[in-house]
């Protein structure tokens, strides 16, 4: 971290200690989207100035670039906790979903894993092959499986794309076009499942029912954070 850099995030926290908090953020935002540079600490920062602007898609979505990382049962209840006072919908908590995030932080690891194991097993199988050892068919199927299960893990086992409203009076449609049917009229900050996209609509999920949503009336959630940790 260069100096400068230092100089900065100690400046914003000095002026955070002060309760100037417009100010502070002012330089955090910054420090997140120009030098993409952030600590835990400062995310959560940020997150409560702007609750307390009542700018609560912002919030969320600051708690969540902190929860992609250093994902915390305290930050589930705390999301769910602000859902809740302002009928947000998207925000409760499970322990399924910290589950899925827990497996999410560990995903490159296992896949690491598993591509070693098939490497080793293809070696022993090219090794026995080349001495002219009979490969049982059933070791043959065993190794077509486990490659397919990778292919599976790669391609489809993902925590999935979200999203926050970031309008008010959103219309949620039954289909992609603006003459098909209303689901209902959304405000800022609901958090959605987005399972698909077509054109300039996202399909969702709302409400244990799929809708259509337009691109620009979403926030897209990072997944992993892609910028450097600081501390």
């Amino acid at each position: 971290m260069g100096q400068s850099t230092t100089a900065q995030l100690q400046r914003a926290d000095s002026l955070y200690a002060k309760h100037q908090y417009t100010q502070a953020f002012t330089i955090y935002e910054q420090l997140l989207t120009q030098q993409k540079v952030y600590t835990p600490q400062m995310l959560l920062k940020m997150a409560h100035v702007q609750e307390g602007l009542q700018n609560y898609t912002q919030s969320m979505y600051y708690l969540q670039l902190y929860y992609s990382k250093h994902p915390s049962r305290s930050i589930l209840r705390k999301m769910e906790e602000v859902g809740l006072q302002q009928h947000l919908q998207g925000y409760a908590y499970t322990d399924w979903d910290f589950f899925k995030t827990q497996f999410h932080k560990y995903y490159d690891n296992i896949l690491e894993l598993l591509l070693i194991g098939a490497v080793i097993f293809l070696t022993i199988m090219v090794r026995n092959w080349v001495k002219k050892k009979t490969i049982p068919k059933q070791t043959q199927g065993t190794f077509l499986v486990y490659l397919a299960f990778i292919f599976f893990y790669a391609n489809f086992l993902t925590l999935g794309q979200q999203g926050l409203i970031l309008n008010p009076n959103v219309p949620i449609m039954t289909a992609p076009s603006a003459g098909a049917g209303l689901v209902t009229t959304a405000g800022v900050g609901h958090r959605v499942n987005i399972v698909g996209e077509q054109d300039i609509w996202y399909r969702i999920e709302w409400k244990d029912q799929t809708a259509y949503i337009r691109k620009n009336n979403l926030l897209l959630l990072p997944q992993p954070l892609s910028v450097q940790k600081l501390f």
